[in-house]
């Protein structure tokens, strides 16, 4: 796979380091110099590349790259000493715990700093407006659902004219934490039709498979009767259809930062001294939460990170960069989660 790399270099001159007055567009940034890299979820590329470009205006003499791995690849890369930092749309798993203390040499913390729902997202000729609840969802991504004119599709959308053109649903490739949040919302909402494993790799058999955000928005565009989970801004730049979600309060909700927003709000913080591992409540009875988002956390050891990396880390989880997140199609995090996140990287 074609690492995606992002780095942004600073071509503008006269900039003072750390002079707010300078870039008046921007937030003031506490600069540090040096040079970082990180690497890890393609879900959080967009946004991380905007926050990478603010920082570099404003700092001449920080240089920071972001390669768009995934975030198997890039927890597997970070364990090995690769990185500052990781993007992981996953927390770190029990089996992987040893080799993150031993990289840090001693406690690792998950700084939850990019939210934003996963979207279902379609191209089928005909239709505009879909709604899908979880057992269905869950039927389409085992192939028992071969059809979108299916009894099953029809329930959820009565009134709706459905054509009979094959359903071909893409998932990931390769191990990816969208995968990972996918099929951990479907085996808490469609238990009896969901009886696969949860994971960062794809459990079921058949479908197309696909390498990365890109290449998964890539096949759902091409293809009519294709249906793949996607993390939202790739869709919305791609301006791709996407379902509507049906929940437990028993609505379907649009797929919106707000909406994705509620859930995350519902989350509960199950980490401890600073480590801000979510617990995300997939069956949460709000009739106004979208139930399928996804939380991308750095993550980065509470010991020996650089000036730089806490420096980067501290405007990503301000109120400016997570006004930027907004403005690049994701979520900003909730303000009582944005502060928790931000009182813990001040304590790197």
């Amino acid at each position: 796979m074609r690492n995606r790399v992002i780095a942004a270099a600073l071509l503008l001159l006269g900039v003072a380091a750390c002079d707010s007055s300078s870039t008046p567009d921007r937030a003031w940034i506490d600069c540090a110099p040096g040079a970082i890299t990180a690497q890890g979820s393609s879900a959080q590329t967009n946004v991380v590349s905007a926050w990478i470009k603010d920082y570099q205006v404003s700092c001449a003499e920080a240089t920071i790259e972001y390669a768009s791995v995934g975030s198997g690849q890039g927890r597997r890369s970070f364990y090995a000493g690769t990185g500052d930092f990781v993007g992981s749309d996953s927390p770190i798993a029990a089996t992987e715990q040893a080799q993150a203390t031993a990289r840090c040499r001693g406690p690792v913390l998950h700084l939850p700093m990019v939210v934003g729902p996963i979207a279902l997202a379609y191209t089928v000729t005909g239709v505009d407006d879909l709604n899908l609840s979880p057992p269905t969802i869950a039927r389409i991504f085992t192939g028992r659902i071969t059809r979108w004119n299916d009894a099953r599709i029809k329930a959820d959308n009565p009134g709706v004219t459905l054509p009979s053109t094959p359903v071909r649903p893409v998932h990931r490739s390769d191990n990816s934490g969208t995968t990972d949040n996918f099929t951990k919302f479907l085996a808490a909402t469609a238990p009896a039709d969901w009886t696969l494993k949860t994971g960062s790799a794809w459990p079921a058999s058949g479908g197309v498979a696909a390498d990365g955000s890109n290449r998964v928005v890539s096949a759902i565009e091409r293809t009519d009767g294709a249906i793949g989970y996607v993390e939202s801004s790739y869709a919305r730049f791609s301006n791709l259809p996407t379902a509507r979600i049906g929940n437990a309060a028993g609505d379907f909700v649009p797929l919106s930062d707000a909406a994705a927003a509620r859930t995350v709000s519902g989350a509960k913080v199950t980490g401890a001294r600073g480590d801000l591992r979510l617990e995300l409540d997939y069956r949460i009875d709000d009739p106004l939460a979208y139930p399928l988002v996804l939380v991308t956390y750095e993550i980065a050891c509470r010991q020996g990170s650089s000036e730089l990396a806490k420096s980067f880390l501290g405007y990503a989880a301000s109120r400016a960069g997570q006004d930027k997140a907004a403005a690049t199609g994701y979520a900003a995090l909730p303000e009582e989660l944005r502060a928790r996140v931000e009182q813990s990287v001040a304590s790197l």
